[in-house]
């Protein structure tokens, strides 16, 4: 991972002196770029985010040049309060420095950590209201060049949504080939499968901003009890322009977003309309799940993962990709 020496030189080169800093600090949490909190005697807070060098067979194909991804969003979402600004950003690989964004920082702490002491049921289902409405006004934010990844890491925008959906898991399905990761089924079958449902991925026609890891940890929450608002939606670097039914497999990770009333009833009033969980969507869903449930399996591989990670994997995902898997199954055999 990046060193204390190249947050350094990353300040730096934004003319940021040694007396100008009054504290730094790593932030944990995170599982691919190093990211460092940084306050400055004028009392600003900075974020300072650098990847990892891309060594061959450390990275799995989607997770080249990520910063430009996070960028994007943080520009594209810029109307939002909850959204870190960009104050600088180098997206150059070969720049002397190597990449990097600067942001501002939110506040807040991960909304995991909270336990039902320090936040109770109600507050937790009204700040899933907020997500809602949130995640709605993200989602009404549009690409303009196309469908998948902006930093162009497993292949060109595409002028369908079809297109790109099939590049990502093609790319994801080939990972899992090179890295020899253990799934629970063959990818020839899987990728046959998915390939088989791909005609109900035409139903998305507009390009929308997608986060694809809004789970707790991406969430901060800020303010005391019984005043709790959401204070940053952080770590937009896995975005893609997509389907904005995406958003839903994170948000319910391992769980049924269908069951989520608070969250649906915020979305609902941020985008005036809300989702119907009719056959398209159900369908979008599932192959949803697969793509991120396959990163999650694959990843432990370039990731170097300890065996316990790699058991928690294959004891708590393994069995919700096939669970996936198989209501794409169902779905084609009943054509609903």
């Amino acid at each position: 991972m990046p060193t204390d020496d190249t947050t350094s030189a990353v300040l730096s080169s934004v003319g940021v002196t040694t007396d100008r800093i009054a504290a730094r600090a790593p932030l944990a949490g995170g599982t691919f770029n190093a990211v460092t909190r940084v306050t400055l005697t004028d009392g600003d807070d900075w974020v300072v985010k650098t990847p990892p060098p891309a060594t061959a067979g450390t990275l799995m194909s989607y997770e080249r040049d990520l910063l430009v991804n996070e960028v994007e969003f943080y520009t594209r979402a810029a109307g939002s309060t909850v959204i870190p600004r960009v104050l600088h950003s180098e997206l150059d690989p070969n720049a002397p420095t190597g990449p990097y964004v600067i942001m501002s920082a939110c506040p807040g702490r991960p909304w995991n950590e909270f336990t039902p002491d320090s936040l109770s049921a109600a507050e937790g289902r009204r700040l899933r209201g907020d997500l809602g409405r949130i995640v709605a006004r993200l989602h009404s934010v549009t690409g303009s060049g196309g469908f998948g990844y902006p930093g162009r890491a497993v292949g060109p925008l595409a002028p369908t949504w079809r297109q790109a959906f099939t590049a990502m898991t093609d790319a994801v399905l080939a990972d899992a080939d090179t890295y020899r990761a253990r799934l629970p089924r063959p990818t020839a079958g899987i990728r046959a499968l998915l390939a088989a449902a791909s005609p109900v991925l035409d139903d998305v026609t507009r390009p929308a901003l997608v986060h694809f890891d809004l789970w707790q940890g991406n969430l901060l929450v800020d303010g005391e009890p019984g005043a709790r608002t959401i204070g940053g939606v952080i770590d937009g670097e896995r975005m893609f322009w997509g389907d904005p039914v995406a958003d839903f497999v994170s948000l319910a990770l391992f769980g049924n977003m269908e069951e989520d009333a608070d969250f649906l009833a915020g979305y609902a009033e941020g985008d005036g309309r809300g989702i119907a969980f009719d056959a398209s969507v159900r369908l979008r869903l599932a192959l949803y799940r697969c793509y991120l449930y396959l990163i999650m399996l694959v990843e432990t591989v370039p990731r170097r993962a300890s065996r316990e990670e790699r058991e928690w994997a294959w004891t708590e995902v393994a069995p919700q990709l096939e669970s996936a898997l198989a209501d794409v199954e169902s779905a084609l055999r009943t054509g609903d």
